[in-house]
This record gives structure tokens, sequence and C-alpha cells, in this order.
């Protein structure tokens, strides 16, 4: 009859054996050693488990590693001469391994992934950065412009570990949401525009304009605030251009296509073909902001890091 195959033992297969650290650490002291007395000694154990450990190495490497002398002593043969450079990288990755892991456990080493909206950028983000870089060096920041709606899903899916967006924010997410400052518009001019020679203006004072505004559905947020103080004023805005990014609506408006409304940390970057007026009488209903989104249930050690940080680069609660 034929007889099944058993399967290997102690993780044995194609590739041979899978070791031992332990055996591993232990040949290594012997060998730098070269006396079973002594490296039993600097390994706290007993000399007998000592031989039969290292016997039980050679056989499963099914080579001998050293030749046995008087008193204990032990000297390398070829074999164990060759396997000792390998056998102390192996240690030596093993414990780079361990320090890794509860580095990126601790939230002080790993990968961070980051998504961030692109208004960030004018000075926000940078912050940001700046600091966590300084206080977590081994943590490997991975960063991704997108907007608010698709980081927050992003962020609840496990695709990111943390977002910064924009709020309001105009859909339903599994995240915990941190403000880290609020703000309010400000008119984005074409420099020609008549109204760019006035230090300061009212809503009322752009309802004649044609406006860039932010896309309905993917700039969801930004898209009602705005919509919501123009209509207090008095007006519904003349949309002749729309775009999802606060970047593309600032481009549109250097181009001369219209006027906008923009977050007031853009003017944090000058640009000499836009004029940036501030609104006298916008309301506070119409406020926006930046909050840290992070997953609501399971948020990473690093990721916790970063929102401490944020918090403390923008002076936030």
């Amino acid at each position: 009859m034929r007889r099944s195959k058993e399967p290997p033992e102690h993780g044995d297969g194609p590739a041979g054996p899978v070791l031992d650290l332990r055996r591993v650490r232990q040949f290594v002291v012997l060998a730098e050693t070269l006396n079973f007395r002594r490296a039993a000694e600097r390994l706290h154990i007993a000399q007998p488990p000592l031989s039969v450990s290292i016997q039980k190495l050679e056989s499963e490497l099914g080579v001998r590693l050293f030749e046995r002398g008087g008193a204990g002593g032990v000297s390398l043969t070829p074999s164990g001469q060759a396997a000792l450079a390998d056998a102390r990288r192996l240690l030596f990755h093993s414990a780079q391994l361990r320090e890794v892991a509860a580095a990126a456990a601790a939230g002080s080493g790993g990968a961070l992934r980051v998504g961030f909206v692109g208004s960030t950028t004018h000075g926000v983000l940078q912050r940001i950065v700046r600091l966590f870089r300084a206080e977590y060096p081994a943590v490997e920041l991975v960063l991704k412009e997108s907007t608010s709606i698709h980081i927050t899903a992003q962020v609840a899916a496990g695709e990111l570990d943390v977002g910064v967006v924009r709020t309001p924010l105009m859909a339903s997410a599994q995240v915990s949401l941190t403000p880290l400052l609020s703000e309010r518009f400000i008119a984005a001019l074409p420099m020609g525009n008549a109204l760019a020679q006035r230090p300061e203006l009212r809503l009322e004072d752009l309802a004649g304009e044609s406006f860039v505004f932010y896309g309905p559905t993917e700039a969801a947020g930004l898209h009602a605030m705005a919509m919501l103080a123009c209509q207090l004023a008095g007006f519904l805005p003349r949309v002749t251009q729309e775009a999802t990014q606060v970047q593309t609506v600032l481009s549109l408006v250097e181009s001369g296509l219209g006027v906008a409304l923009v977050p007031m940390i853009t003017q944090h970057t000058p640009n000499p073909r836009i004029a940036y007026r501030r609104i006298a009488d916008l309301p506070e209903a119409a406020d926006i902001g930046l909050a840290l989104a992070l997953h609501a249930d399971r948020p990473s050690a690093a990721a916790q890091r970063f929102r401490q940080v944020a918090a403390h680069a923008l002076g936030a609660a």
C-alpha cells in the first residue's frame, strides 16, 4: 500500500529547516569563545544543554561546525568558519526586525501615509511636517494630495493613516476629526479687476461678478459654504467656471476668468496677478477650517503622534 507523505517536522520543507535563532546565537558565542564552559557562562546556561543545542544545529545544517578538543575546547571547521559571518548578519537583522516592529507599534518608526488637500501647502502642511520630522525622524512620511472626500474615504478604508482635510465635510465616513484651525473666506480677484483697487470688500460688491466656484461633488464642503455666504448676502453667484482644488480655482482667477472665495491661508503665498481682499461682512455661518482625520476605531500609533504634533504646530486644543 502506498503511504501518504508525512508533513515535514519543525517547519522543514523544500528550502530546508527553519533555523532557531537561539541556536544561531549560541553558535556565534561558542565560535567567539571556542570553549563550551566559557560560552555557557556568557549565555547563562548549563554546558550540557549548550552541547545538545549545537549538535542539533549541526544536524539541521547537515555539516559539522566545530571540531571538539579536550577540556571543552573546540575549533571551527571550514563549514563553521564559512557560516559565522552569515550567522552574525542573521542575528543583526533579526534584532533590527524586532526594533523596527517595536518602533512601528510605538509610533516612532515605520511608515505613515498622509493625505492632504492642496490648500494646506500654503504653510500649514510644511509647519506640521517640519515639526513631525524633527520629533520622529525614523518615521517615513508618504504624502498624497487629494480631495477631502477621497481622503476621508481612504482613511476609513485603511488606505491612508491620517488626512488633513477641509471642513465642513459633506459626506459620512468612519473617521474621527480633530479641528486644527478655523478660518474665513477672502475674495480673490484678477489684479486688473476694478474691485482690486479697494482695500476691503463687502459680499454684495461681488454680486455682479463672474465666479470661479468649487465643484458641488468633489469639493462639496467649500461649495456649500461659499454658496451659503453669497445667499446670506442676498444673491446667487453667477458661476462661469468650476474646479475641485483651491489651487486650480486660483489659477482660473489669475487667468481673468472670474473672482472667487478662497481660504485665508492662500494669501500667505502671494501672487502678483491676484489681489486678495478681506470681506468685511462675511457671516460666521460660512466659516471653514482644517481638520485631521484618523480612523475612528483603529488609528495607528504613528497617526496619533501625528495628530499631537499637528495640534501643537497649529496651536489647536
